[in-house]
């Protein structure tokens, strides 16, 4: 069978050829015939339609999004960054009477006229490697003051040192062998043990070992029997379950600063959260039902999740880890139950999911932007042009938004300059999606009516920044600190019990607030360690931000 030629129709058309069989008199049978033929055209390609949009969600669930940026979609759908993008934007704005949109080109003038500079990528320079040792090395033939041995005229000074960075490889963990000389008496048979050497304990494990293994596994995602692997090919033996004993007792400081940091992040004025999946054996499977057999306490949900909190208090950020059957609802109302009762409701940024807002607590409900721009994204190859109208709209409003941010505005001044610069361009982008779902240019069931409707829908929440200083654009923050859980589930795959959870919430949460604050969190873990009643006795003086002051009294 030969191919037939591919045609592109709207409903309109559709319509107009139904009417024009109709006033032909063609036979009521034969009417009725075009009318399914018709129909079931439309239906097969809306099927297909939302059969290649669920297959790529699929895919990027399973694989991952490499990028969602404007050229990456161009590229996509087969658009260059010149005429057919600038057309496409052109003929829907003339469809719906309003202004044409920027071309590319007058956008990338715009951009360069801001003076924004890109990012560099050269080589680290000395003052980045701050976890150095640093070895002042004096020349032996050189005084201040010394005539010049090359010229015999002029004076040495001191000029600014050359530096130079030696890196070496080492043990993750390391061990030193004491042969202590062990005299005894032949008649007593009493024993003589030589000393130690000054500064060594007889501990087997310090602080040091115990926050290597705590940033390898919840930092970095390292699980315990891969590190023993490496350990024992190394000469140095350690095995995974002493591994665990380490970190669990080494937790009591950690463990008095977490439940501050919830008491801080609690009075924030603006809060993220968001959940991803987890695993707890003690909560699955044949473990569960073994529980509930033996009539052990077990929660009615059996979904666990990793909900990630971020607390933006000023200039710190709190990050927050909960793991267990708690959805990110739950998990902030037990935050904000530390919320001093005089402060207002705090901002809460969130996806619109419902489980991101089940649970007692009140707040100002803004929802992610992006998510709303995801949307239009995964069904940008089958409707290019009024996708990147939408995409081309939102990509304006977060240039405004990084205009404010590289002009540190204060957030009243940038509710005012979002209100006079975003306001109108999204007054306009409602109005124009409301015409397309009301003069029924898009079908309200396809993947774009899909993506209008959630907009619409979440228009008011969405939209927060035009009407409250300080409310973000997007959840992307907490998306960033959810990753780090991502990275651990995907390499140790699992706890074994809540406890084991609540070990490594409280490690993940320190360890990513100390990276967020510019804190050395493998200098933080020890300090913790070494310093257990004074960070039980008064934690809020042993923050990640704030823990050198307290250090430098205590010594």
């Amino acid at each position: 069978m030969k191919q037939p030629k591919l045609v592109d129709a709207t409903q309109e058309e559709l319509d107009a050829l139904l009417t024009l069989a109709r006033a032909a008199s063609f036979p009521q049978h034969q009417l009725e015939l075009l009318e399914g033929v018709l129909g079931t055209f439309v239906y097969v390609m809306q099927s297909l339609q939302n059969a290649k949009m669920t297959l790529t969600r699929f895919r990027h669930r399973l694989f991952g999004k490499r990028t969602e940026n404007r050229a990456a979609i161009k590229k996509q759908i087969g658009c260059d960054a010149g005429s057919a993008t600038d057309q496409a934007e052109r003929a829907v704005a003339a469809a719906a009477n309003e202004p044409v949109p920027q071309t590319q080109v007058q956008m990338r003038a715009a951009d360069s006229t801001e003076g924004k500079k890109r990012k560099g990528h050269g080589r680290n320079g000395a003052d980045m490697y701050r976890g150095a040792g640093v070895v002042a090395c004096i020349h032996p033939n050189v005084q201040p003051g010394a005539p010049c041995p090359a010229c015999e005229v002029g004076k040495l000074y001191l000029a600014e040192p050359r530096t130079i960075v030696k890196m070496s490889g080492q043990l993750p963990i390391g061990a030193i062998v004491y042969k202590l000389d062990n005299w005894r008496c032949r008649l007593c048979e009493a024993i003589f043990t030589a000393p130690m050497p000054d500064g060594v304990d007889a501990r087997k494990y310090d602080e040091s070992c115990a926050s290597m293994i705590a940033m390898l596994r919840y930092g970095n995602g390292m699980p315990f029997h891969r590190l023993e692997g490496l350990q024992a090919c190394l000469g140095v033996p350690l095995p995974d379950a002493t591994q665990w004993d380490i970190v669990d007792r080494a937790a009591t400081g950690p463990r008095h600063v977490f439940g501050e940091m919830i008491r801080q992040a609690a009075q924030a004025e603006v809060l993220h959260n968001d959940d991803t999946p987890a695993r707890i054996l003690d909560l699955m499977g044949c473990r569960r039902a073994k529980a509930e057999a033996a009539g052990g306490e077990m929660s009615k949900t059996k979904a666990i999740n990793t909900s990630g909190i971020v607390a933006l208090m000023g200039t710190q950020k709190v990050m927050l880890f909960f793991t267990g059957p708690a959805h990110a609802g739950r998990n902030l109302a037990q935050v904000l139950a530390h919320r001093a009762t005089e402060l207002a409701p705090p901002i809460q940024m969130c996806d619109a999911l419902s489980a991101n807002v089940k649970g007692d607590f009140e707040t100002i409900l803004s929802h992610c932007i992006a998510h709303g721009r995801r949307k239009f994204v995964e069904v940008a190859v089958h409707f290019p042009a009024p996708c990147l109208r939408v995409i081309e709209d939102l990509a304006t409003v977060y240039r405004h938004d990084a205009h404010c941010k590289d002009q540190k505005m204060p957030d009243a001044q940038r509710l005012d300059y979002h209100q006079d610069r975003s306001g109108p361009l999204l007054l306009r982008l409602k109005i124009w999606m409301l015409r397309q779902l009301e003069q029924r240019q898009v079908e309200p069931n396809s993947g774009l009516g899909e993506a209008l409707r959630y907009m619409l829908k979440h228009w008011k929440t969405l939209t927060l920044f035009l009407r409250k200083a300080g409310a973000p654009l997007d959840n992307n923050i907490c998306e960033r600190c959810l990753k780090k859980a991502i990275i651990h589930r995907k390499n140790s795959l699992f706890y074994r019990s809540q406890h084991g959870a609540e070990v490594g919430d409280i490690y993940m949460s320190l360890i990513y607030t100390c990276q967020s604050c510019g804190a050395n969190p493998f200098a933080y873990l020890q300090t913790l360690q070494k310093h257990v009643k004074a960070v039980a006795s008064m934690p809020q003086q042993w923050l990640p931000w704030n823990y050198q002051s307290a250090l430098s009294c205590a010594a």
